[in-house]
Order: structure tokens, then sequence, then C-alpha cells
């Protein structure tokens, strides 16, 4: 008979009790041998590792040495984030399908050759018969893991799923990005039916509608959303698409790549990496503490009780007693994040369509004394300069457009998956490959091996 493995507690909490012993490492030994903890130097500024031509995140500049703040800024194969999306706005048409093309290509498409990409990915978003049936049939409560899972699926269904030409990497790509809008809404209709006793919606793809707008319509229905709904989420996509090769998600793809595995394990890794709170959910936490701060904060137009509360949060005194302000500071971004300028905007439209204003400005003056009360407490003696980022305003964006929270990290994948690819394909043709291989040094003392009888 199998026992379970509850059968060996005494030896569990053995094990669990070394834990601690086991992993410390005496703080002055990172100093002694310059260890650059996080891959981060000791300015906090990301050790640098690798060159890309696709993303550029640009938050600071350096004079002898020191790091300078300065406005946000963001480019997708050199292109100005800003320029990119006054463009297709000013077009009035959604962005998307463009910055896909621009991410994987490196250039800016003609209209014919957007047509037929557009064309091209739409006719992607149908799920084999296969790959549908798995999703509907694993009780997947965590919308990430079927993802990841599904995406495994996609490669047992793959003849060629090892295969690493240009070719057939352009190929994979573009099947898993028009596939995951898909994978998403039928694992959450799977979940909501399986584990909340609602009914089983399995809409088709519409290869007529945008990418943003099929997503829409497979999550909720015909006539359940709003024309700037769609242009709000097609806007969060094109925002999260890409953030240079040093964000956990990218970085991990890259270390992946750089072994030659296939496409789906190094998209799975990635899911994997998104998945972790400290990166994918971000804008779920900011979500949770307005929640609180709407409840314990009685006059949302008064700066200084804001104001006094944030300290209060800071001094883990209030909230979740972490000292953070949940949305404020980015590891690169000092002065602005560009995504969250640019998003705050289309927010504000957002919430006076859905009468939600008032929200919408309470939210805004916490990001504002949010700043100012981490200058006054923190920021001025650490010689930091913080701002709100993009997660700030997406998760008040998403729940407006009426997107279920389960949702949020996923459509984040949704939308980085393209960055994901675009470097993969960049890490596996360098004319000089190298695989990722960092140093680690042991600073454990030697011991004498006893045999087993001695011990």
């Amino acid at each position: 008979m199998k026992k379970d493995i509850n059968d060996f507690d005494s030896l569990l909490k053995d094990l669990t009790a070394t834990i601690q012993k086991t992993s410390r490492i005496d703080d002055k030994l990172w100093q002694k041998y310059h260890v650059k903890r996080g891959l981060r130097n000791e300015d906090h500024s990301g050790v640098l590792v690798g060159l890309t031509n696709i993303g550029n995140v640009v938050g600071y500049h350096r004079e002898e040495g020191k790091i300078i703040p300065r406005n946000g800024e963001l480019y997708y194969r050199g292109y100005n984030i800003h320029h990119i999306v006054e463009g297709f706005q000013k077009d009035g048409r959604h962005g998307f399908e463009e910055t896909v093309f621009l991410l994987l290509s490196g250039r800016l498409p003609m209209k014919p050759v957007l047509d037929r990409f557009t064309e091209l990915l739409a006719a992607q978003r149908e799920l084999d018969p296969a790959i549908k049936m798995s999703i509907l049939d694993f009780k997947g409560v965590d919308i990430m893991n079927v993802l990841a899972r599904t995406v495994m699926v996609m490669y047992a269904r793959d003849l060629e799923a090892d295969v690493i030409t240009r070719e057939n990497l352009i190929v994979q790509s573009i099947k898993l990005i028009a596939s995951f809008p898909t994978i998403i809404s039928y694992a959450y209709h799977s979940m909501q039916h399986y584990y909340r006793n609602k009914t089983l919606y399995i809409r088709h793809p519409r290869p007529e509608l945008s990418m943003a707008e099929s997503f829409l319509y497979m999550l909720k229905g015909e006539g359940n959303y709003t024309k700037l709904d769609a242009d709000v989420l097609d806007l969060a996509l094109v925002l999260h698409s890409e953030h240079g090769g040093g964000n956990n998600s990218t970085f991990t793809v890259r270390v992946i790549s750089s072994s030659n595995t296939d496409t789906y394990s190094a998209i799975t890794a990635g899911i994997g990496s998104l998945k972790g709170p400290l990166h994918g959910g971000a804008n779920l936490r900011v979500n949770h503490m307005f929640d609180h701060l709407k409840k314990v904060i009685k006059n949302w137009n008064c700066d200084d009780e804001i104001k006094n509360y944030m300290l209060k949060v800071l001094k883990k005194e209030a909230y979740d007693r972490t000292g953070k302000i949940y949305g404020i500071g980015h590891a690169v971004y000092t002065q602005s994040d560009p995504r969250s300028e640019i998003l705050k905007a289309m927010a504000k439209k957002l919430a006076i369509e859905k009468n939600r204003l008032d929200e919408f400005e309470f939210l805004h003056a916490i990001e504002r004394m949010g700043i100012d009360a981490f200058m006054d407490y923190k920021g001025t003696k650490a010689g930091k300069v913080v701002c709100a980022n993009v997660d700030f305003y997406s998760g008040f964006v998403y729940e407006m457009i009426g997107i279920p929270r389960e949702l949020y990290t996923p459509l984040f994948a949704m939308a980085r998956i393209v960055g994901w690819c675009a470097h993969r394909i960049e890490e596996l043709n360098f004319e000089k490959k190298r695989i990722i291989r960092p140093a680690y040094k042991n600073v454990c003392e030697w011991k004498d091996y006893k045999n087993l009888k001695e011990r």
C-alpha cells in the first residue's frame, strides 16, 4: 500500500527545520566577493549582461558615475512608444497587431502588409480541437497554470516542435501569440464552470475583429463591452508587449533559449516567471490596496488625510504592514513611467464613460500623495526618485472594462509573449551564440566525509 507523504511528518519537519540554517549566508560575504545580488549594482541599477535591438527602457542617465533621474522613455525597435500610440490612435484603429509585426520584424509595415499580417494572426486564433478539449478537461483554478500546461500540449501537437530554424521560429511565435487570447478565455470559462457552477461559454474567436475586441467577445459576449473598452484594452496590450531584455520573464526566456531548447519550453518558463507575484501580480496588489483605501480614507478630496495615511503605510503601521505603496516605484523609471502616463489619459476617459470619475480622481490623488509621502519619508535620504508605474492604473482599467481579477496576470502574458518571442528569436540568431551561464561562488566550508556507521 502506497504511503501518503504526510505519513512521514516527523522527517519532513526535520528537513524543513534545516532550511533556515543551510540557506543562510553571512551578509559580509556578499560584499567581500562583490556579488551583484539580483543582478543589481550597488546603486540598484541592473548589471549589463547583454545587448539587444528590440526594446529600450530609459529611466535615468549617468553623470560622473551617479544616477541622474529623468522622465521615462520606452522604445520598441527604436520607435518611441508615444509616437507608436499616437500613430494608431490618430488613425482611429487598434495598434496591437502592428506592434506584434514591429517587434517580430524590426520594421513598421505598410498598410497592405499590415492588413495581410492581421489576417494571418486572426486565422491562427482558432484552437486545434484536441488543444481546446485539453483546456476544458483540465480543472485548473489558476489561469496561468492552465496557460502553461496548454502551451506544452501545443508542443505535443507540433510535429516540428524542436526545430529552431528562423522560419519555424516565426511560425511558432505567430501561432502562440494568436492562440493566447483564446486559451485564456476558454480557461477562465472552464474554471468558472467547474469551480463556481457557472454556465460554460465557449465562443469562437471572430477573425473580423481585432485581437483585443475578439478577446472581449470571447470573454463577455456580443453587446457586453463598448468600443472604448476595446480601445483601452488594445492600448494596454501594446504598452505591455515589451520592456527590454532585463525584466524577469524576458530574461528567463532568453536564458532558457540560449540552451537551444524548444519554443514551447521557453515560453512556459516565461509564464512561470510572470506568475510570480513580484513580477506579474503588481496591478492586482494595487487593486486590493485601492479597495482598502476607499474604505479607510473618509475624505477622498483631502490631500492631507491621504498623505498621512500613506506615511502610515510606509512606516508599516497600516494596511498590510509591508511598508510598500503598490504601484509606486520601478527598477528603471525614476521621474515618470511613459506607459503609466499614456494609460492614465485613457483611464480617465473610461472612468467618465463608466461614471467612476470620482474613483479615478481619488486614485490620482493617491498617486500624488503617495509619491510625496515616499519622498518625505525615504526618498531624500536614500537619494531615490519614484513615480507611478503602469500597474498603478492597469488594474483599475481592467476592472472598469469588466475583466475578472483572475485574468489580470494572464492578460499581461497575452501581451508580453510578443516580447518573449522577439527576444527568443534574437537570442537564437546571434552570430556568436553562447549559453548563458553566470558564476556562483561556493562559501560552504569543506567537510570530511564520514561513513554511514560513523555518523
